[in-house]
């Protein structure tokens, strides 16, 4: 329901800005921009053509272009940072945390890097260097450098005080990290503590030391999974030497999880999750083009089983009315599966210790479903065609390709995983290929057998 108020509301804005834009009244388009967010500003300017899109980038406040920059995509990004000059650039990108800057950084220009590495102080510049000499999609990369530690051999009333003379604390802070001599992390301490005991009680009595910290070459996946499963709003990050190098917040973790669901969604298709919905066409046609032609390679090897059975179908012609239904069953199955097995495996739940619990289990929900739609599908047949051979053959085929099927669905993401590709990318190609070779070879290799002997 939630999900489906805020389309509503992007839709609405949407249709209000266009018309705005349309009748070139800018000012109710400055107004209604500004009172938006900075990612619901990146949501419209995405769902806009380039034109309209240059139009209200220019009305957007200046404060808030980082963060802008921040919620869109790489294609838009780079398409908005072309419409800057370096001075508006540096000024929109010189207040973003750390962690936010390190995403953006290596998309601006190299002459615009030097200018805001200039402009940052030292221990600010260091903690951007540190931050991106992590590799992409891990804790490092995630992390905000910009934490608040505390020593075990102070009081509250020491901690409230130079609280307040730091002045501000970074955004999303819910705990203070206790540390050591050495900066190694010893646990944390819940602002709520800290306001709720007496002055004069001692640090070391309040730790929390449940919480493990997150390690700093952790994959940005189990970064996710860790936050959902024990619904934290923010977590530390150490290094081997269990030395505190920063925190993670929940901001960043839901722009993973966001992330991730684009991610599986548009990469079944070969599409990037990054790309512009107003791309170019040369761009987006070379972009798909690859896919295209590997759908193409396969489509001929389905055609080649085809091929292979073309006396069966002159003789019997319902065979090239019934065999689509075959093989398109097969792949609705095999997609059910595949949807499964990519999500268990980005959630780290499938792995080589039950899989082939899940490929038994998988097999007989194939089984049960090729037996209820295989007799559903012959009686149809025999209705239509009036041929018990012909429906005891559609009815055979069908079950056996839901089992291909199913067994594709399983073990194709599995062993494209254990080559170290992403399994939502390459998958859905392999299992289309299985069900329709498999599907035409068992319906016409049946037909051959049972029907032309």
């Amino acid at each position: 329901m939630a999900e489906a108020v805020r389309h509503d509301k992007t839709a609405r804005q949407l249709r209000l800005l266009s018309d705005a834009l349309d009748s070139g009244r800018l000012g109710p388009v400055r107004r209604l921009v500004n009172t938006l967010s900075p990612a619901e500003i990146g949501n419209l300017l995405e769902s806009l053509p380039p034109g309209k899109r240059t139009v209200v980038w220019g009305l957007v406040d200046a404060e808030d272009d980082g963060e802008v920059l921040v919620h869109v995509g790489d294609d838009v990004r780079e398409g908005l940072l072309a419409e800057m000059d370096p001075d508006e650039i540096i000024a929109a990108v010189e207040d973003l945390d750390i962690d936010d800057l390190a995403d953006l950084v290596e998309d601006l220009p190299d002459t615009v890097i030097d200018e805001v590495l200039k402009s940052m102080d030292r221990e600010n510049r260091e903690r951007l260097e540190q931050v991106l000499s992590y590799p992409e999609d891990t804790a490092g990369r995630l992390m905000n450098p910009d934490v608040v530690t505390v020593r075990t051999d102070t009081t509250i009333d020491v901690v409230l005080r130079y609280l307040r003379l730091r002045g501000e604390l970074p955004e999303h802070t819910d705990h203070l990290y206790v540390v050591s001599r050495r900066h190694q992390y010893l646990g944390r301490i819940a602002l709520a503590a800290l306001l709720t005991h007496e002055p004069g009680t001692p640090i070391n009595k309040l730790i929390d030391d449940e919480q493990p910290a997150i390690d700093v070459e952790e994959s940005a996946n189990e970064v996710a999974r860790k936050f959902s499963d024990h619904d934290w709003l923010s977590a530390p990050v150490v290094d081997d030497n269990n030395i505190l190098l920063g925190r993670i917040t929940i901001d960043d973790v839901v722009d993973i999880i966001r992330n991730q669901a684009e991610h599986q969604a548009l990469s079944a298709a070969g599409l990037d999750e990054d790309e512009d919905l107003f791309s170019p066409v040369w761009r987006a046609m070379r972009r798909r083009l690859i896919w295209l032609s590997i759908n193409l390679a396969t489509a001929f090897l389905a055609a080649s089983v085809v091929g292979e059975f073309a006396d069966t179908i002159d003789k019997l012609v319902a065979l090239a009315v019934l065999m689509p239904i075959v093989a398109g069953m097969g792949g609705n199955a095999g997609t059910q599966v595949l949807a499964l097995m990519v999500r268990g495996l980005a959630l780290g739940q499938v792995g080589a210790a039950n899989v082939r619990t899940l490929l038994w289990k998988e097999a007989r929900v194939a089984l049960l479903n090729g037996l209820v739609l295989g007799t559903l599908l012959g009686l149809i047949v025999l209705l239509w065609f009036h041929s018990v051979g012909l429906s005891i053959v559609i009815a055979t085929a069908l079950t056996a390709n839901l089992l291909f099927a199913a067994v594709a669905g399983v073990l194709v993401p599995v062993t494209i995983r254990r080559f170290g590709y992403d399994p939502a990318l390459a998958s859905g190609i392999f299992l289309t290929t299985v069900t329709d070779v498999m599907g035409f070879f068992t319906f016409l290799g049946l037909a051959t057998i049972i029907l032309l002997r």
